[in-house]
């Protein structure tokens, strides 16, 4: 399944625009810590995806943040327009393709919505998950939000 997940952002990449090289980092990148760690750079360059479901419409939506940051989920339910729960693990899989820790900006099996925190753009390079527990790309973070279609809004607890 890593393979085909890899190939999948690569390939969502690339239709979008945005020239990636995915670097297998060897061990864990699951968690921002792990994979700032991995790829020599600062928590907040590392972009966390984070997958909510709608609680009415059960509607995935994905959030981006910097490493450090957490989702004020009020601020992203009022966005969404609906009230949201994380989703359970296994649904995220399903759905995206991806397992928790590789969930990826781009190349979800499924479209949904993608909002990101104003403060991704706040560094030179950001790093982000490729589909794979230690795979990982780094991009200019607009051209990132761009390639992902993410709206750009106030969503970190403050």
């Amino acid at each position: 399944m890593n393979d085909g997940s890899i190939a999948r952002v690569e390939r969502a990449a690339a239709e979008a625009g945005l020239p990636i090289a995915v670097k297998r980092m060897g061990q864990s990148t699951r968690t921002a810590e792990e994979a700032a760690a991995q790829c020599g750079c600062g928590v907040d360059q590392i972009v966390k995806s984070l997958v909510f479901k709608g609680e009415g419409s059960g509607s995935l939506a994905l959030f981006l943040l910097p490493g450090s940051s957490r989702l004020d989920v009020g601020k992203a339910a009022a966005l969404f327009g609906e009230p949201l729960a994380r989703a359970e693990p296994r649904y995220v899989r399903d759905a995206t393709g991806f397992a928790i820790g590789g969930v990826s900006p781009l190349g979800h099996r499924i479209a949904m919505p993608v909002y990101a925190d104003r403060r991704v753009l706040g560094h030179g390079i950001v790093w982000a998950a490729a589909g794979a527990h230690d795979a990982v790309f780094s991009a200019e973070p607009r051209a990132l939000l761009d390639a992902a279609k993410a709206i750009v809004a106030d969503l970190a607890v403050d």
